[in-house]
């Protein structure tokens, strides 16, 4: 099959939710959980995102040994400390916070600087068990279980070649030769909507939906990138957009982010920290 190119035109049949006044709770509320010891900044960069998404009321949940710091630069955030292991990952018992804190928002991002370990398995099944709008990324993606339940609304996935191919228990080459194919195969084994990211993205359906953007910048590909793309996803998702809207929509945004970065700062030499900045002057008036 052949992909629908994903652009301003595509984008008309996948409408955001309007934009309308009253205070943060009518704009959306988002659970990010996000960060360990040794990535701690990742939780800043999505959460930023987010925001710059439009989500209204932002609560993160990081390892205790980050939350205050955490809580320092982001005073716009209700910040949790969750239980930690020695080696500054999510410990077993934060599981169960997080499921009780899913059910409070109304989208949850997960996975951005996560610690892989034994913990990331319990608490991507804790999410999912939940109402929530969900989107996953990073170490949760290496631990995940298909569902055994249909939930309100599909899942979004967030995986780079090597995390898909630890999706699909396949070899990373195979991914690379036919990236659409695999994406979809996920999508339909995990019942979800599949970013499959690359300098090409591709998005994909259970249905066998396909749509391919090629725009961006070279400098999207660094450090923290695909921290605010989890960010621009999961504050759209808290604004109530479907699934597949706001995935579609947070890849469209995060690359024209970063072709309007490469006309101000250069095609390469812009941080991620930036690319938050101008999605809110690209967001549909």
């Amino acid at each position: 099959m052949k992909p629908t190119p994903l652009d301003k035109t595509a984008l008309e049949d996948h409408p955001l939710p309007p934009v309308i006044d009253g205070d943060k709770e009518t704009k959306g509320r988002i659970l990010v959980v996000a960060g360990s010891r040794e990535v701690p900044g990742s939780a800043l960069l999505c959460a930023t995102a987010a925001m710059r998404a439009g989500a209204g009321k932002l609560r993160i949940a990081t390892v205790d040994s980050v939350a205050i710091p955490i809580g320092v630069v982001i005073p716009e955030a209700m910040v949790m400390g969750l239980p930690e292991d020695a080696q500054g990952g999510f410990a077993l018992a934060a599981a169960a916070r997080l499921r009780e804190q899913a059910a409070k928002v109304d989208a949850v991002i997960a996975g951005p600087g996560l610690a892989q370990n034994a913990a990331c398995a319990q608490i991507a099944k804790a999410l999912l068990e939940t109402d929530a709008r969900v989107a996953l990324d990073a170490a949760l993606l290496h631990a995940l279980q298909p569902l055994e339940s249909q939930r309100p609304t599909a899942p979004v996935l967030l995986p780079h070649a090597g995390e898909l191919a630890s999706l699909l228990d396949c070899d990373e080459a195979e991914i690379e030769r036919d990236p659409v194919a695999c994406g979809l195969n996920a999508a339909k084994r995990f019942r979800a909507i599949v970013l499959v990211k690359g300098v090409t993205s591709h998005v994909v359906t259970p249905a066998g939906e396909a749509w391919t953007y090629s725009g961006g910048a070279p400098g999207l590909g660094v450090s923290g990138s695909g921290d605010v793309l989890a960010g621009i996803v999961g504050g759209l998702l808290a604004r109530c957009a479907e699934p597949l809207d706001a995935l579609l929509w947070a890849v469209w945004l995060h690359g024209e982010a970063g072709a309007a970065l490469a006309k101000k700062v250069g095609p390469v030499g812009f941080l991620a920290r930036q690319i938050a900045g101008e999605v809110p002057g690209l967001l549909p008036r």
